[in-house]
C-alpha cells in the first residue's frame, strides 16, 4: 500500500514557475513508476508526465514538453514536477500517481495503469 501526498500548488502569473512535490509512504519507492495527471474544471483528468522507478525514463504530454520536468529522489521517497513558463491553460488540480512496477515501459498515459492516487493540489495560472 502506498500513500501519496502532493504539495506545492498555488496561484502564479502566466510565465511563472511552480514546483510540485509528491511524498510517498513505504520503503520500496524505487519499485514504483510515478506519474502526474491533471484535471481542469469541466474536463477529464489527463496525463502530464511520468517517470520510471529508477528515473532513467521520463515521458511527457505534448502540451507540457520542454516546459515541465519530472524527477524523483528515491532516497526521499519523493517525485517532483517542475513547471516553467506556465500558461492559464495549465490551471487544474494536479494528481500524483504510482504504479506498482519499476518497469521502464508501460502505458503511461492510461489512468488504469496506476493503482495509487493522491488527493491533488490546485494550480491556478492567472493571465
Amino acid at each position: 500500500q502506498v500513500q501519496l501526498v502532493e504539495c506545492g500548488g498555488g496561484l502564479v502569473q502566466a510565465g511563472g514557475s511552480l514546483r510540485l512535490s509528491c511524498a510517498a509512504s513505504g520503503r520500496t519507492f524505487s519499485s514504483y513508476a510515478m506519474g502526474w495527471f491533471r484535471q481542469a474544471p469541466g474536463k477529464e483528468r489527463m496525463f502530464v508526465a511520468a517517470i520510471s522507478g529508477s528515473g532513467s525514463r521520463t515521458y511527457y504530454a505534448d502540451s507540457v514538453k520542454v516546459r515541465f520536468t519530472i524527477s524523483r529522489d528515491n532516497a526521499k521517497n519523493t517525485v517532483y514536477l517542475q513547471m516553467n513558463s506556465l500558461k492559464p491553460e495549465d490551471t487544474a488540480v494536479y494528481y500524483c500517481t504510482a504504479r506498482g512496477s519499476a518497469s521502464d515501459y508501460w502505458d503511461y498515459e492510461f489512468q488504469g495503469s496506476y493503482g495509487y492516487w493522491g488527493r491533488g493540489t490546485q494550480v491556478t495560472v492567472s493571465s
